[in-house]
């Protein structure tokens, strides 16, 4: 694809995902107890659709769609994104049609790369758009979206999960490293099966298999060479260690509570030691690598990166304090400092953007 073809659609893609991530933020803070301004469409139950779906599952299709290099790749994350917006415009039906499509483009464009690179780490990734189809199905058929929130997480857990294993190969010589990888992502996934049947004991299965995960990651992801070096190699290490302890205490929280909990404090410590503790900390150390993928610009690494990853740890172990001793008031202000994290990371990578002179896809 042309150059100025290829600018025409990540543009206007990358501009709604950003907006859809404001949304989900505005969302987020009226969900955790702020008053905000009103708006002439209640988003505050679209705020794990529009994370999930508009922003992340866009931007893992948009990744993909440029790795694949077709034109056809790129309806899935047009798809996804457009979906976002109509929620937004108060067409939930039509939103979750759209969202639902775009997850099964991404199956597909997974379906054309494991045939060009049949490895396990493409298979695991491909397991994760199955899982995104899935909760998207569940949730577009009209059951309760906490039915759908355990399959999302298992779509961003297993994306990450496979691209940390594809960058780890010098690290998985010894068979018994690849033993445990297969066992942590066929445990998580029959968890998530059984839920279908038995909610409870199928969040607490998936749960021992999140555990399983984080201690893979830390034991055998490359990051615990790289935090020893220098510069933006350090910092994506830094961001991607303590993502696998928040990996690991998500899982403890989905063995011990289970599906007991679909609202509330405890429904809130599951959901947010996983999509923030570990998706947003990956988040923040794969951007100065995703952005340059997908656009003309590089980052230039800034030391005060360390300031919004700081941010977002400390807020959310207040969190996850607060929402299990109940207290509310310490939650409402710790979720606040959460999304000022996000909106500090956005403005740090702002800064930090040049353009550069040749666009050519990686």
């Amino acid at each position: 694809m042309h150059e100025t073809s290829r600018l025409r659609i990540h543009v206007p893609i990358l501009v709604l995902v950003i907006f859809s991530l404001l949304a989900a933020l505005w969302a987020a803070l009226m969900r955790v107890g702020w008053r905000m301004p009103p708006l002439p469409i209640p988003i505050a139950g679209q705020h794990g659709a529009l994370m999930t779906a508009a922003f992340l599952g866009t931007l893992v299709s948009l990744e993909r769609a440029v790795a694949l290099q077709k034109k056809w790749a790129y309806a899935a994350p047009v798809f996804a994104v457009l979906g976002g917006l109509v929620l937004l415009i108060g067409l939930p039906e039509i939103g979750r049609g759209l969202i639902t499509l775009g997850a099964l483009g991404l199956v597909v464009i997974f379906v054309f790369i494991y045939r060009l690179h049949p490895t396990i780490d493409i298979m695991t990734m491909a397991l994760g758009s199955v899982m995104w189809l899935t909760g998207n199905a569940l949730w577009f058929s009209g059951q309760p979206i906490y039915y759908s929130s355990p399959w999302w997480a298992g779509f961003l857990i297993l994306t990450i999960a496979g691209e940390r294993l594809e960058l780890s190969r010098v690290l998985m010589a010894k068979p018994i490293s690849r033993t445990i990888f297969k066992v942590a992502v066929g445990v998580f996934t029959i968890g998530l099966v059984i839920s279908l049947f038995d909610f409870n004991i199928g969040l607490r299965v998936s749960g021992v298999g999140l555990i399983v995960f984080g201690l893979w990651l830390l034991r055998y992801d490359i990051a615990r060479r790289t935090i020893r070096q220098d510069g933006l190699t350090r910092f994506i290490a830094a961001c991607l260690l303590p993502g696998y302890v928040w990996l690991i205490v998500g899982g403890t929280l989905w063995v011990i509570v289970g599906g007991t909990s679909t609202a509330g404090f405890y429904y809130d410590a599951l959901l947010h030691t996983l999509f923030l503790g570990f998706v947003f900390s990956m988040i923040f150390g794969h951007a100065p690598i995703i952005l340059p993928a997908v656009m003309p610009i590089e980052v230039q690494y800034r030391s005060s990166f360390y300031f919004h990853l700081a941010l977002l740890q400390l807020s959310l172990i207040v969190r996850i304090i607060a929402d299990l001793f109940m207290a509310q008031p310490v939650r409402q202000w710790a979720g606040l400092f959460n999304v000022l994290a996000i909106l500090i990371f956005l403005a740090n990578m702002a800064r930090s953007v040049r353009r550069r002179e040749a666009y050519t896809l990686p």
